[in-house]
């Protein structure tokens, strides 16, 4: 088989496309990643720490790194997909990269907060989101706007999942467990204040999650309200009033605190439209590419020699995303006879 015949694309070069490139690699293959950043990463570039165990998630992203450098595996940094297809993509710009087989691996988007305008997030100061939390908390600085320790924290669940009036049905999957491990920092960092979450119900399916749960609630003392925040406004001196509803006891809330945290969820990204339109592929009713079967095909598309891999299908961990690396991998190993 000549080089060109073994040549394959990942699109995005976050934790599925790297080990799919790495296991690509190993094979046989000549996996050559796409990543529209500077860098690789994807997502978790942006993280600090990883749930449930509190890992830094530079020692989980950097080895990946180190071993794509290691292995020489060509990466096109700051390039764009417009389209796809079974033997290739197109760049932005009319760049065409051919390949046997394609691995489209560009994840997922973060839902934008400020669609929910009840929530004031870009309006009042001290509104923010878990992503923010999470640059926050690498900057080593989580304070107010007006630079003040915060006193009492609301976090506030599905944020842009679950939710009918934008249309969003579907669940993240892994918000829940997001919001305990933010609150546990947050009262880590600050021990006397107070910590609350807002939640609709608390989904616990991981290893380690419903446990971390426990210890937020017995260990840290983070009060977990059942019941969804239905306006925030801004007060004179910056603080942020909430008006929910404890639903367990069947009473109104209303409350001042000093930062509101919108735990946002995963939507699929926006070019998955285009990727669909270009190659054939079918985008799922919630936004994320359909994969050929749920359970023997979910790395499968319907086109030979398209194959997915990570949140580019459906909410996931990155525990997840790694080993459907790996099974792309060997899809596509088997499909090119390596």
């Amino acid at each position: 088989m000549e080089k060109r015949d073994k040549r394959v694309i990942i699109v995005g070069g976050g934790v599925a496309g790297m080990q799919a490139a790495l296991s690509l690699r190993a094979r046989g293959a000549e996996p050559v990643i796409v990543e529209r950043e500077d860098r690789l990463g994807g997502k978790i570039a942006g993280w600090h720490k990883l749930f449930p165990t509190f890992t830094p998630a530079g020692e989980v992203l950097e080895p990946l790194r180190s071993r794509v450098a290691e292995a020489g595996i060509e990466v096109r940094t700051g390039r764009t997909v417009e389209e796809v297809t079974p033997t290739g993509v197109v760049l932005n710009g009319g760049e065409r990269l051919d390949g046997a087989a394609t691995v489209v691996c560009s994840g997922f988007e973060v839902f934008n907060a400020r669609i929910k305008e009840e929530y004031g997030y870009g309006i009042y100061d001290n509104v923010f989101t878990t992503v923010d939390i999470e640059r926050m908390l690498n900057e080593g600085c989580v304070r107010t706007a007006q630079g003040r320790e915060p006193r009492r924290i609301a976090f506030l669940h599905c944020v842009g999942s679950r939710d009918e009036k934008v249309g969003a049905h579907h669940c993240s999957k892994v918000c829940c467990i997001t919001g305990v491990k933010q609150a546990i920092e947050m009262k880590e960092l600050f021990p006397a204040a107070e910590v609350l979450n807002f939640y609709m119900d608390i989904r616990m399916f991981g290893p380690g999650y419903e446990e971390l749960y426990r210890r937020a609630q017995l260990d840290y003392h983070i009060n977990f309200i059942r019941g969804r925040i239905s306006e925030a406004s801004q007060t004179i001196d910056g603080r942020v009033q909430i008006k929910a509803e404890d639903t367990l006891i069947g009473r109104p809330l209303r409350m001042t605190v000093d930062m509101l945290v919108l735990i946002v969820g995963m939507k699929g990204g926006a070019s998955n439209g285009a990727f669909a339109r270009s190659g054939g592929l079918t985008v799922a009713p919630n936004g994320f590419m359909q994969p050929r079967d749920s359970f023997l095909g979910n790395v499968a598309s319907e086109r030979e020699g398209v194959f997915y891999a990570g949140a580019v299908t459906a909410p996931k961990n990155i525990g997840e995303s790694l080993n459907e690396g790996m099974a792309a991998a060997e899809r596509v190993a088997a499909y090119l006879n390596l």
